[in-house]
């Protein structure tokens, strides 16, 4: 297999196994600054879905909300008596149903109703129930909401591409972490050139491509390609993909000669004997 002498000079390409490689004898910040790039391209993805599957629905049904209208002391006040469907998406849908009566069920994936004591989130993992807060009033009407959204839509996208960016640089550390000492020992017994500060580089390089995929994987059901199931299995199984890279890329390290004129096997004969 081919060592590392004929692979690129520099680390730029953690796709393959052998561009996975390279990382091995790059420089910590380089892997930093490719992780970064993979990192935005993961959280523009869900940022993308975020703005396309979700705020228009979360507009929608606030154009929907009564003129008046709050949440206080941990009750819903709302004017108006029956079930009512405020906004329905193929991600995500609002409505309200006072008594729970289950009248309006959305084919949406996400079901968010407002109920006279809490909230009830619906999909197909089941329902969730989330009871208000006691001690805070929140606007429930049209005339504070749309102003609010306005303000603060463009910020909390912004917000949720930093804690993906940041939550996905810690994640890939903390797995390098874990992943350096199997993957060095499998290098050694490989007979490959390879220490632990380039197992723990290797490692999180290896984790890109499942990251790349997951981003893949957003897009495609935003664009309505792959269900909510597929895309909850690529998401949970792109960790996969790094185990793969892990011992494949290895292949693509030099040889050790050291380590192997050093290693003899203990039951074979001296060449005195």
């Amino acid at each position: 297999m081919e060592g590392m002498e004929t692979l690129p000079r520099t680390a730029w390409e953690p796709i393959t196994p052998r561009g996975v490689a390279t990382f091995a004898r790059a420089s910590v910040g380089r892997l930093w600054i490719v992780q970064s790039v993979v990192a935005v391209l993961v959280a523009g993805a869900i940022v993308w879905l975020l703005f396309d599957g979700g705020c228009s629905t979360v507009e929608k049904a606030i154009r929907n909300l009564p003129v008046t209208g709050e949440i206080r002391s941990g009750r819903l006040n709302w004017p108006e008596e029956p079930p009512r469907l405020l906004a329905e998406g193929r991600f995500l849908a609002f409505s309200v149903d006072l008594e729970r009566a289950g009248d309006i069920r959305s084919p949406a994936h996400l079901q968010v109703e407002f109920g006279r004591d809490g909230l009830l989130f619906r999909s197909l993992f089941g329902y969730y129930d989330v009871r208000y807060p006691a001690g805070w009033v929140l606007a429930m009407n049209r005339t504070e909401l749309e102003a609010w959204w306005g303000a603060w839509m463009p910020w909390l996208l912004v917000l949720a591409a930093l804690g993906v960016i940041a939550g996905l640089m810690l994640m890939w550390m903390l797995l390098a972490t874990l992943y350096a000492g199997p993957v060095w020992l499998m290098a050694f017994y490989a007979n490959r050139n390879l220490d632990l500060m380039g197992s723990w580089k290797l490692c999180g390089a290896a984790m890109l491509p499942g990251a790349v995929l997951m981003a893949g994987a957003i897009l495609f059901y935003d664009l309505a390609v792959l269900d909510l199931v597929m895309l909850m299995v690529v998401m949970g199984g792109h960790l996969l993909v790094g185990w793969v890279y892990l011992p494949v890329s290895l292949w693509f390290l030099p040889t050790d000669p050291e380590t192997a004129a050093h290693r003899k096997n203990p039951f074979a004969p001296s060449p005195a004997e």
